[in-house]
């Protein structure tokens, strides 16, 4: 017997049965990066590993009352906020987490699983996750599209990436990380990067070999990398490098359990180094 030694994270996200993304996904990866993970559920989520039916949102008092129990007993290394469903529980998770400004906030608000909501709702959400946990976030993450989404309402005709990341920047958020921007040539056509943004610019620019997937939840893996990276102390370029070295590694490991798409193997180094009977 012994008292707790990993780093302790907290995830606010969905609970999905397949196990691909929000929570459930989440904690695998903690857990496999010797992190322990706890879990604010969000929404409640019917689907398998093709699509998602439906959704149950969970009442923000729920999520709020979820949360404050853990972190009245437990101290957290770092959180990762996954993706939320809608304005009320952006603002008690944003009015949780700004009690706890020390930790590491990982902020990855966008999921293609989940239902989109209508356009008015669509805009409130993403003004309400502008105004209050952007300014919040340690590190923010979304793909290019999602930049060009968030960053959309209030744009004074900028095009280019850089310009939205230090429109998000300007906001409060220490750091932005770009996923799928352009790799540049030398890996070739089918390779991708993530870049990373700072105050100074880009702080990194790590490429890969694009893999053919199909794949669920590929960026909660390195979301969720970076989180438990960040817990156990490591700085924001080498957190960021070090969580694209896992997902890479997962989504090459990735297995199709179903009839849908490959889900990442978080696990994939424990299974490389277990000797087989």
């Amino acid at each position: 017997m012994q008292n707790q030694t990993s780093p302790l994270i907290l995830s606010f996200g969905a609970a999905d049965p397949a196990g691909a993304i929000g929570v459930q996904a989440d904690l695998a990866a903690f857990a496999a990066l010797s992190c322990t993970g706890l879990a604010a559920t969000t929404a409640l989520l019917i689907g398998d590993s093709a699509h998602v039916e439906d959704t149950q949102d969970v009442d923000p008092d729920w999520v709020s009352d979820q949360a404050r129990v853990l972190l009245e007993d437990m101290t957290m290394a770092a959180f990762k906020v996954g993706a939320i469903t809608n304005i009320e529980q952006v603002a008690a998770i944003a009015e949780i987490l700004s009690d706890y400004p020390d930790a590491p906030l990982i902020l990855d608000p966008f999921s293609s699983r989940l239902p989109h909501p209508s356009d008015d709702d669509a805009e409130e959400l993403l003004t309400a996750i502008r105004q209050l946990l952007v300014p919040q976030a340690t590190v923010l993450m979304l793909s290019r599209v999602e930049l060009n989404h968030l960053a959309e309402t209030w744009r004074e005709g900028a095009e280019d990436i850089a310009s939205d990341v230090e429109h998000l920047l300007a906001l409060g958020c220490e750091f932005v990380l770009v996923t799928g921007t352009p790799a540049g040539s030398a890996l070739g056509d089918s390779a991708l990067a993530n870049t990373l943004y700072g105050s100074d610019g880009v702080v990194s620019h790590e490429a890969w070999q694009h893999l053919p997937g199909p794949f669920i939840g590929a960026g909660g893996v390195l979301s969720a990398a970076i989180a438990a990276y960040m817990a156990q102390g490591l700085d924001v370029e080498d957190a960021v490098a070090a969580a694209q070295e896992y997902t890479v590694g997962a989504l090459a490991h990735a297995q199709r359990v179903g009839m849908g798409k490959f889900i990442p193997d978080r696990f994939f180094r424990l299974r490389a180094t277990t000797p087989q009977a």
